[in-house]
């Protein structure tokens, strides 16, 4: 999935669909993390991002990014610096969401009405917006992630 290359990854899907776990799971290693979760205003999301494409750094990008306008900035500025830019579409599962949304605690717990606006905004990456890649992310049965790329 991933290379030595510069690299600007960014997830997009509603709250509650794993973005945060696979992150852990897949790019904690490799990738710096970046989220307004964490971050709380988007001028401390650019400043970290401006350190990682000054730097080099590869780094994520884990907000839902729910739409082209979302997400239009973040891949020029990356393009801008020669990074390659990745999408990670996390398939909505209203029902799956409901249920991982539950089992959060604080803050991390949305409102089920935040959910249900997400979803009927989102959209889906085309590579006409500029990703070099574009990987789709399911679970399987047993609630593992497959993410398998987009031709």
């Amino acid at each position: 999935m991933r290379s030595d290359a510069m690299e600007c990854v960014i997830f997009i899907g509603i709250q509650a669909s794993g973005k945060s776990t696979f992150y852990q799971q897949h790019f904690f290693y490799s990738h710096t993390h970046i989220s307004l979760d964490v971050l709380k205003n988007r001028q401390r999301q650019r400043h970290f991002i401006d350190l990682c494409l000054e730097t080099q750094q590869r780094f994520v990008i884990d907000n839902t990014n729910f739409n082209q306008d979302e997400r239009t900035e973040y891949i020029a500025w990356a393009k801008q610096k020669k990074f390659k830019v990745i999408a990670y579409f996390f398939e909505p599962n209203f029902d799956r969401s409901m249920a991982y949304n539950q089992q959060r605690t604080g803050k991390r717990c949305v409102p089920d009405v935040a959910i249900k606006s997400t979803i009927k905004k989102l959209e889906a990456p085309h590579m006409a917006e500029g990703f070099d890649q574009i990987f789709y992310v399911s679970h399987d049965v047993d609630g593992k992630f497959i993410a398998k790329e987009q031709i």
